[in-house]
């Protein structure tokens, strides 16, 4: 049962660094990458469609993002989707393929990313937290019913601090990581 409690919180752990990777990763940062537009979708026969299931995206220029749709009536759909999201991108069709073309940014733009990502991150590390309060409540609780003994239930707990740490330490990487391809970029 202790091994339980440790492993369901380094899994829900794992997943929080995941979903923070993937937040942090779809901040845009100048750089045309197709997986700019996983969260976009697109209307498709009545059902809410990611767009990459619809059309092939490419980048043929680090600053391009060239959006060819499988079914040429998607053209206007597909559209309207990337200028009602939250992209900031002007959508430009020639009737075949829907042209992305990705701004420079600016120092300032750079500034207000890094804040975005920052307070992602932080997000993240207090879900990370989170995690590790509720597992350590179940060790209390598993001591408390004397299903563990003390000293087990204190080898969990430094257990429980050392996989938040380590967690922790995978969201920072990514962070600096991201930091630094914002300033760089």
């Amino acid at each position: 049962m202790s091994s339980d409690i440790i492993q369901d919180g380094s899994i829900r752990m794992g997943k929080t660094v995941a979903k923070t990777r993937d937040d942090i990763l779809h901040i845009r940062i100048g750089k045309a990458t197709p997986n700019l537009l996983d969260s976009v979708k697109v209307d498709y026969y009545g059902n809410m469609t990611p767009i990459n299931q619809v059309a092939n995206i490419s980048t043929p220029e680090s600053r391009l993002l060239v959006i060819q749709p499988f079914d040429k009536g998607m053209i206007g759909s597909l559209e309207k989707a990337v200028l009602a999201s939250d992209l900031g991108l002007t959508p430009q069709n020639d009737g075949r393929v829907i042209r992305l073309p990705i701004p420079i940014l600016t120092a300032e733009r750079r500034e207000e990313l890094i804040k975005v990502v920052r307070r992602m991150a932080e997000d993240g590390r207090v879900a990370i937290r989170s995690i590790r309060h509720d597992v350590i409540d179940q060790i209390k609780a598993a001591e408390k019913d004397s299903e563990i003994s003390e000293d087990d239930a204190h080898r969990l707990k430094d257990q429980t601090q050392k996989e938040t740490d380590s967690h922790i330490g995978e969201i920072d990487q990514i962070l600096k990581s991201r930091e630094t391809e914002i300033r760089d970029e």
